[in-house]
């Protein structure tokens, strides 16, 4: 862990849960209760929102025994709107509720927030500069969200890699090439 990264590993097998959710395992199992279970996840809050971070929950949930339904992502929601709904043995994915919500609360707050920017700019071109202040290794995910969410385009190279756009070029070339255009 040479950047303070949870390996993937350790996300599937559940090591990034809140306690409870364990102690909560532990319990079920002991008394041999397993029961079938609805989950709905929603917001209570903050006006309309644009859903992400489906894709790390359906990697998280792969393989699991239970059904889910999503809203598709990218959809504006509203608080109250279930934006995502599990079916199955409660067992099953217990103690992945904390990573599941992580990846839905954490994508979704950065593609709502470039969602609330690009409708404030307009048909001003705006560029994701989210990088710069976040942990390097979730630049990629920063930068999908962001474009998600309406941006035009991204500044981050492993960024744009993994959403198929060229990152943009530093200001200080652009201001050199219109001064030598210019002189």
């Amino acid at each position: 862990m040479k950047f303070g990264i949870i390996p993937d590993e350790e996300i599937q097998e559940g090591r990034t849960t809140d306690i409870y959710f364990i102690r909560t395992e532990e319990v079920l199992r002991q008394k041999g209760v397993n029961p079938r279970v609805v989950a709905e996840v929603i917001i209570t809050s903050g006006g309309w929102t644009v859903l992400a971070g489906l894709e790390e929950v359906a990697h998280l949930l792969a393989g699991k025994d239970v059904n889910v339904y999503a809203m598709p992502e990218g959809t504006i929601f509203y608080p109250y709107e279930p934006v995502l709904r599990i079916e199955g043995r409660y067992l099953e994915f217990a103690r992945y509720e904390t990573p599941l919500l992580g990846f839905l609360c954490h994508e979704s707050g950065i593609a709502t927030k470039a969602a609330r920017i690009k409708l404030l700019a307009g048909d001003v071109p705006v560029i994701s500069f989210g990088t710069r202040r976040q942990h390097p290794a979730l630049a990629a995910i920063i930068e999908r969200c962001a474009y998600l969410g309406g941006m035009d385009g991204v500044s981050n190279v492993a960024g744009a890699d993994r959403i198929g756009l060229v990152s943009c070029q530093p200001y200080n070339v652009v201001s050199y090439i219109r001064y030598v255009l210019h002189n």
